[in-house]
């Protein structure tokens, strides 16, 4: 089965086909340091911010347990793809910095449709 990680911008609409969203608005955002508010969820930086509280990465933990149980129930009906999307305010900090570590747990590529914006 093809699995798609993908992060979205709440702030310019949700995408319009995926399996599973996940809202990571909770977490601390880097948009409000002054020093990260330029880069990226792709940038060590801001990496190290997001992942750097508790919150951050319990809900990591607990969101691969959740995954690595389900994703072998869908295999079961033969499903061909399983699309991950994962938003935050802007989608280009943590979304995009818990979509980049989510993706190598799965040895995939994420796609970050607003990075950009």
């Amino acid at each position: 089965m093809k699995i798609e990680i993908m992060t979205f911008g709440f702030k310019y609409g949700m995408p319009e086909k995926t399996d599973m969203m996940f809202d990571v608005r909770f977490l601390n955002n880097p948009f409000w340091v002054n020093e990260l508010r330029e880069q990226t969820g792709l940038d060590k930086s801001v990496s190290d911010y997001v992942f750097s509280f508790e919150n951050s990465r319990t809900f990591f933990e607990k969101l691969c347990d959740f995954l690595d149980f389900i994703i072998p129930q869908f295999q079961v009906d033969k499903r061909e793809e399983l699309i991950i999307a994962i938003g935050c305010t802007g989608g280009r900090h943590r979304s995009v910095a818990f979509a980049e570590r989510l993706a190598r747990h799965f040895g995939v590529v994420a796609e970050h449709r607003d990075v950009k914006r």
